[in-house]
């Protein structure tokens, strides 16, 4: 295999820069991404605006803002709620008057007091009452807009917001409590619909098709050459398990979602490498062009994984010709925390 480091991909297989891009940090998804590395993987495909890209484990829509933004019409599957939420919210067509007024119109609402608070104890335990109590206010009056798009529009902000105000926060592959200082959810909602807002007006985007759908990369409704080129990336190798590092966002506003996404801690690599061999047998079917697939190592008490030549030697396997394997980052797999187990590697994957 043409296996080559790329370190100046290092930081764009990351979230980080999209700290500081407008619509793309509406939410913070550290599994993410970054909108530079879609163009960069733009540029080196030559995808032109008559092409469909498609992202079949779409997290919140980065692929498919940056295709927009760069008028190409694309595709977005995830079997998570709460990611496709934020992904059509994003990638959403809005009438930017009618929005303003419907954002003011919650606003400008005199808070009342919620007759009932959720019986959740993970909540309870995640807000203190006052920022629930504001939560629940502005959800109730949130739900009772007529207009859908700024429904959800609205719904993103809390959501943010109240991430902000919780006492909860991500710590790796965990969610830890921690009592502290929050600022008040009320003041930090306003400043957020404003920023969002203010988003819009100078962020001229294109109204070019964008689908998202509730889906599974194992199974796609795509029909057979639907699209041109694939820009993915899918959960790593024994990492996280999504529905519970956002277990505070799925008990405020949504359902679990009815499929696992399994990270394999105790399924084992075995399960992970099947399902990846159903994915790309997907890709291979719906895709008539290139893919580049971001994935990293697994780490193990006892050994490492070069996941990036697995998925490899699977796509050959199948039919899929590997061009090239590019390294963006070398990390040590440890165990106890001191204890070296040996290197593994963060990559994209580049096949047709």
């Amino acid at each position: 295999m043409n296996i080559k480091e790329a370190m100046e991909l290092k930081e764009l297989v990351t979230f980080i820069p999209n700290k500081h891009e407008p619509i793309h940090n509406w939410y913070y998804y550290k599994e993410g991404y970054s909108k530079a590395f879609v163009e960069l993987m733009i540029k080196k495909f030559n995808i032109q605006k008559n092409h469909v890209v498609l992202d079949p484990f779409c997290g919140i829509g980065t692929t498919n803002l940056t295709c927009k933004q760069n008028g190409i019409k694309s595709i977005g599957f995830d079997v998570s709620p709460l990611c496709t939420f934020v992904s059509r919210v994003k990638t959403t067509d809005y009438d930017l008057e009618d929005l303003e007024k419907k954002v003011k119109q919650i606003l400008g609402l005199k808070f009342e007091k919620p007759e009932y608070l959720p019986k959740d104890e993970w909540l309870r335990r995640s807000f203190n009452r006052y920022v629930l109590e504001d939560i629940m206010f502005y959800k109730k009056n949130i739900f009772q807009i007529d207009d859908g798009k700024a429904m959800h529009f609205l719904l993103l902000g809390l959501m943010d917001s109240a991430m902000s105000c919780s006492y909860a926060y991500k710590d790796g592959a965990l969610v830890r409590i921690q009592k502290k200082h929050v600022p008040p959810l009320g003041k930090f909602f306003k400043y957020k619909m404003k920023k969002m807002l203010k988003d819009l007006e100078k962020t001229n985007v294109p109204n070019v098709e964008t689908k998202i759908e509730l889906g599974d990369a194992r199974d796609l409704a795509v029909c057979d050459d639907g699209v041109d080129f694939i820009i993915t990336s899918p959960p790593y190798l024994n990492k996280i398990e999504y529905t519970k590092i956002y277990r505070t966002e799925y008990a405020l506003f949504f359902q679990q979602p009815k499929t696992q996404i399994r990270s394999f801690i105790e399924e084992g690599e075995d399960a992970y490498f099947r399902d990846m061999r159903k994915c790309l047998e997907n890709f291979k079917r719906v895709c008539k062009g290139q893919m580049a697939i971001v994935i990293g190592g697994g780490c193990f008490p006892d050994h490492v994984t070069l996941v990036d030549e697995k998925i490899g030697e699977i796509a050959e396997d199948i039919g899929l010709k590997v061009k090239e394997i590019l390294v963006a980052r070398n990390s040590w797999c440890t165990k106890a925390r001191t204890v070296k187990v040996g290197q593994i590697r963060e990559s994209v994957v580049i096949l047709e």
